[in-house]
């Protein structure tokens, strides 16, 4: 065949984006007269559900040892992984060798009626007879005719996107919101950093008549921003950073960003720190947009780089993490407590007077038609942000 030299820039940001497709985790297994042999892939797709038998597709690189296999052996098993058999994906991958000299140890397995091997437990299992292979470019393009499927009665696919598992989370589709929602209903999302020290206290005002049909959400900016494209929620309590065009917002406080230390840190008794004095230290940092972002521009606004040792997703788990001494933090929400989960005391330093603010807001859609409880919710929240909230 023709062999092609690719152009690597055009290469590599295919790649990448290829990386945000999200596929189902897959072992494509065979057997028979040239042996026994299995792969991970994430390329698999269905055909046709109307020829006379169904008929699926899956890419298989060419120098992995089942291809010749599945060629020689003219069969192969699709077993589509639950989101709990990572490791057997990972053993198939590659990447347990010295643990398994035969990586068919990893997992037990019931034969299909070509001979093809399946998991005895995978979530599907589609045992197909080879009727059309291609290689293209470096891998082969196996097409499949069904001949039995397996499919257990629990579970949910193991996902891989952004270079990483993941698992499947159900959306409820925008209608049930619209067809349930009265003029009483109110949603709101909140930014799930922030939204624990206010809303309470925000909801135990406004519902005080419970005359009002109040319903949240809490995520990242990303999934506050859909939910208010979507209709999922009509107000939305985050933080004011690089917000979409269309979205409008109600401003109501600016957080002055602070240093979150472990008590016994050893800058913890230094009442000045400086932000070069920080980079000398490893941080914690709170790995969710826009907090991630936000923290590392106040150190580039200095042209200062600050040594992130850890990245944490969860507020929770920064506090923990700060508590059992691994490095300090920045952070605009501050609890009433100074104790983290697991008990450590923390303490809070402040930065430079310059340091640039986060601003809170209400954020809506520009073109939304808002419920008759938005309005009285807006004051009521500019009310409550106007008075001090310690524990903001």
């Amino acid at each position: 065949m023709t062999e092609y030299t690719p152009d690597p820039q055009l290469r590599a940001a295919f790649l990448g984006g290829m990386s945000h497709a999200a596929c189902t985790v897959n072992i494509v297994t065979t057997d028979g007269v040239a042996g026994r042999g299995g792969v991970t892939v994430s390329a698999m797709t269905s055909v046709s559900a109307d020829s006379p038998k169904p008929t699926l597709l899956v890419c298989v690189h060419h120098e992995a040892s089942a291809a010749p296999l599945i060629l020689e052996n003219g069969n192969f098993c699709v077993n589509l992984l639950r989101d709990d058999q990572s490791f057997i994906s990972d053993t198939f991958a590659g990447r347990f060798k010295e643990e398994f000299a035969d990586k068919f140890d990893c997992a037990e397995w019931a034969p299909m009626a070509t001979g093809a091997p399946r998991v005895v437990d995978p979530l599907v299992a589609f045992d197909c007879t080879l009727v059309s292979a291609e290689r293209i470019g470096t891998h082969h393009v196996f097409v499949g005719e069904v001949q039995d499927i397996f499919t257990a009665n629990r579970g949910t696919p193991l996902i891989y996107a952004n270079r990483a598992y993941g698992r499947t989370v159900r959306i409820d589709p925008v209608t049930t919101f619209a067809t349930s929602q009265s003029d009483t209903a109110l949603r709101v999302g909140c930014f799930h950093t922030i939204g624990p020290f206010v809303v309470p206290r925000i909801i135990g005002e406004f519902t005080k008549d419970d005359s009002t049909d109040l319903r949240l959400m809490d995520g990242d900016h990303r999934r506050l921003i859909e939910g208010l494209r979507a209709g999922e929620v009509d107000l939305a309590l985050m933080f004011d950073l690089d917000l979409p065009d269309d979205i409008e917002t109600v401003p109501l406080a600016s957080l002055a960003p602070y240093i979150l230390l472990a008590e016994d840190h050893p800058l913890a008794a230094e009442p000045n720190l400086t932000l070069e004095t920080l980079t000398k230290h490893p941080m914690v940092l709170l790995d969710s947009e826009p907090s991630a972002e936000y923290a590392l521009s106040i150190f580039a606004a200095q042209h200062l780089a600050p040594q992130v040792k850890y990245h944490c997703p969860s507020y929770e788990m920064v506090r923990a993490m700060v508590g059992e001494g691994l490095g300090y933090s920045l952070l605009a929400s501050k609890p009433a407590s100074n104790l983290s989960y697991d008990g450590h005391s923390l303490v809070t330093r402040p930065l430079p007077a310059d340091t640039r603010h986060c601003p809170t807001v209400l954020a809506y859609r520009r073109d939304a038609e808002l419920p008759p409880a938005a309005q009285p919710f807006m004051e009521l929240c500019k009310d409550l942000f106007t008075s001090p909230i310690e524990r903001v």
